[in-house]
């Protein structure tokens, strides 16, 4: 496989994760899809991850941080369990052992979450409260640090309803834009995005995204360099 993927960030980028063969990964219980990939194996990347059940890896640190959302399944590691729906962040300095009992699907970046004294994040998305945005739609924040620019945010939002325009335009975005629909589907004019899309702009978007059913998203925003 070639050592980048979707590298240029001043580009427009889609990939449909449920069309996508599940590729091997260093560990032969441990499958992948990667969507964007910087530098080789160990760089910056951003995957779904399938680990088989009785998956493990030996402990490890992340120089540049991690981000994970589990899909579906219990992700492990020696500080806990953690079911569909959870959201972490592991910091620069984090060292954990993961392992999946019975198997999971995670959507993870790596090497995206630099800077010394960031805090380790744990929210379990299925029991927050989430607020509501306007009408049909609800928004969970799950990362913000004024020392960064990035943000990061899970929306869920009612069949018929439309993405906040002044969430996605280039004045709320100028550094970027990322969804992964984790579930239902979007539609934007005659482009429809399932379970298992995702979405990068490098200076948010202008389109009109309207949700076909109801439908979750992960978010996030002025994250991009380079």
């Amino acid at each position: 496989m070639s050592d980048t993927l979707n590298a240029d960030f001043s580009r427009p980028a889609a990939m449909d994760t449920a069309a996508m063969d599940w590729q091997a990964s260093p560990s032969p219980t441990v499958w992948r899809k990667r969507l964007d990939l910087i530098d080789g194996e160990f760089s910056r990347v951003t995957s779904v991850v399938r680990y088989d059940a009785t998956s493990a890896f030996p402990a490890h640190g992340h120089p540049q941080g991690e981000e994970i959302l589990v899909l579906e399944g219990v992700f492990s590691d020696e500080h806990g369990d953690y079911p569909a729906g959870t959201f972490l962040l592991n910091p620069s300095g984090f060292s954990h052992a993961p392992f999946s009992k019975d198997g999971c699907v995670i959507f993870v970046k790596l090497c995206q979450f630099a800077g010394e004294g960031r805090d380790h994040v744990v929210v379990d998305t299925t029991s927050a409260d989430w607020l509501a945005k306007s009408p049909g739609v609800e928004v969970l924040p799950l990362y913000r640090d004024a020392a960064y620019p990035e943000d990061i945010t899970m929306l869920r939002l009612a069949a018929g309803s439309a993405l906040p325009a002044d969430w996605i335009d280039a004045t709320a975005a100028p550094r970027g834009l990322e969804f992964f629909v984790v579930s239902g589907c979007l539609e934007a004019g005659d482009a429809r995005y399932g379970a298992g899309a995702w979405l990068r702009e490098p200076k948010g978007v202008s389109r009109r995204f309207v949700a076909a059913t109801d439908t979750t998203l992960y978010m996030k925003r002025n994250h991009l360099t380079g």
